[in-house]
């Protein structure tokens, strides 16, 4: 469950991370959902180094933890195509 969950919270927090900063990056729709679902792990692996707990479920803590790290690697992918 917890690989299945981090993937649907990945394609919700891409797009939600997407909304929260836009920008113009290439690759569209299909580099949102890649970022989106690579930053739930990164924010599932951070949120639990950091005791807050991992992704779970279907719950709101899980889910802002996926949009934490969705948010976090969007940052980083912008700073890195400067």
């Amino acid at each position: 469950m917890g690989i299945l969950a981090w993937i649907v919270f990945g394609l919700i927090a891409g797009a939600l991370a997407k909304w929260i900063m836009p920008g113009n990056d290439p690759g569209g729709i299909i580099v949102t959902i890649i970022i989106g679902i690579v930053g739930a792990v990164i924010g599932g692996f951070i949120g639990t180094a950091l005791g807050f707990g991992d992704i779970s479920g279907f719950n709101i803590k899980s889910l802002l933890i996926a949009i934490g790290g969705a948010l976090v690697l969007l940052f980083g992918y912008r700073m890195l195509k400067r």
